[in-house]
């Protein structure tokens, strides 16, 4: 046993089956008990216990983390916090190496956004982490990590304040954009003006219905992967014609989102991805003019990603049509939110009364940690200064459209 600075005590622990089943490097701190989790499986049944609380993001939910944890397979460093032998908090994160920096972030934070971190409702009664505390996970992490990088987390989620507001925070370049469900549907369109909205759904299907007509599809266990592939060969087209890289090009990621449609809850209405279509009927019968995938937890429902053909009826705007659909059918099943996701685009804008800023936290752990947290903030704010002049940013958007040949469609914008 060895006793640091501030009264951390560290002691050793011998691995046990696998060597991944047991906490390394225990750290103790007044009542707070820091360890860091190689595994996910030791946490299993605290992990599915912490994330019942509706706040919660459904992107720190243990099925969520599984498929990017065993497809990409990079180290873990899952912190639980505990108090009095009760669980009161875990950060799911992974190791990321770049450029010789290890840094800590949430698992598949590159496809995630709202991020909350899981807490115990005592621990979340009790207030933030405080900044004594936060400076025993870095100490916990020393070794694993030289940064920790909690991104797009919302320092305020729908009324609660965020327990990890005591870290070094930049506000992330992009913001996310909800819609939240009130009464009735119809009181829900007044947000974003109703008769536009319902003007504008009429003209949609008059269009499509003079070609023969359309439906929403959600589609079943067994159309669930072909739906997805067609994504990507859609968003595939549509990346290419912005000048912009394919995030969901690489083999892992495709994987990844292939592995989360296999986990659905069979009884309600909670799915970390589903995949809805707007399928053409008549003149271009089973065409999927519009693909879009969505993730529920409780009243939460996140739009993932989503993607137009434009080939055909694009003068319908079948993707704000197939938004209209999935919304109205949420409405009725009880929903509370529909979130957009992060990315500021016009048609989210005009969906959605609701902006949300997130902020990237920061903890620095060795000095390649400072140094790169201070980049990071750098960067960071360069790229909102630049999103948030639209002059500068459409035409730095038009330089990428450029440099692939192709025109850059409106709407299109990739996270970064």
């Amino acid at each position: 046993m060895q006793t640091q600075e501030q009264d951390i005590v560290v002691t050793a622990v011998a691995p046990a089956t696998d060597k991944r089943d047991t906490p390394t490097r225990p750290m103790l701190r007044g009542d707070l008990r820091i360890e860091i989790f190689d595994s996910m499986a030791p946490l299993e049944a605290e992990w599915r216990a912490l994330e019942q609380d509706d706040l919660a993001s459904l992107h720190q939910s243990y099925d969520w983390c599984v498929p990017w944890v065993e497809t990409l397979r990079r180290p873990l460093a899952i912190i639980r916090g505990s108090l009095a032998g009760r669980t009161a908090f875990i950060l799911p994160l992974e190791i990321i190496r770049s450029r010789g920096v290890k840094r800590a972030e949430f698992i598949g934070a590159r496809h995630s956004n709202i991020n909350t971190g899981l807490f115990s409702p005592e621990f979340l009664a009790s207030g933030a982490l405080t900044s004594i505390q936060m400076a025993a996970v870095a100490a916990a992490l020393r070794g694993k990590a030289d940064l920790a990088i909690l991104r797009n987390v919302p320092l305020e989620w729908r009324g609660r304040r965020s327990p990890l507001t005591s870290l070094s925070a930049v506000e992330n370049q992009n913001h996310a954009f909800q819609l939240p469900f009130l009464g009735s549907f119809e009181a829900s369109l007044k947000q974003v003006n109703a008769k536009r909205r319902r003007k504008k759904f009429k003209h949609q299907s008059r269009i499509l219905d003079a070609k023969g007509g359309y439906e929403h599809v959600i589609a079943a266990p067994d159309q669930q992967d072909a739906l997805l592939d067609m994504f990507f060969r859609q968003k595939a087209v549509r990346f290419k014609e912005a000048g912009l890289p394919d995030v969901f090009a690489d083999d892992p990621t495709q994987t990844v989102l292939h592995r989360l449609l296999l986990r659905q809850a069979k009884d309600g209405f909670d799915a970390t991805l589903q995949m809805h279509a707007l399928r053409l009927k008549g003149e271009h019968e089973g065409h999927m003019a519009a693909i879009a995938a969505l993730s529920r937890k409780g009243d939460h429902v996140i739009c993932q990603f989503a993607s137009i053909d434009e080939s055909l009826v694009a003068e319908a705007s079948p993707g704000e049509l197939l938004f209209w659909l999935m919304i109205e059918r949420l409405h009725r099943e009880g929903a509370g939110l529909f979130d957009f996701g992060i990315g500021d685009q016009t048609y989210k804008r005009s969906w959605c009364p609701v902006e949300t800023t997130q902020h990237d936290l920061l903890l620095p752990i060795s000095t390649a940690g400072y140094a790169a947290a201070a980049i990071q903030r750098s960067v960071t704010r360069a790229k909102t200064a630049i999103k948030g002049n639209r002059q500068l940013y459409a035409f730095l958007q038009r330089l990428r459209a450029r440099r692939s040949a192709g025109p850059a469609p409106a709407d299109e914008s990739e996270k970064d």
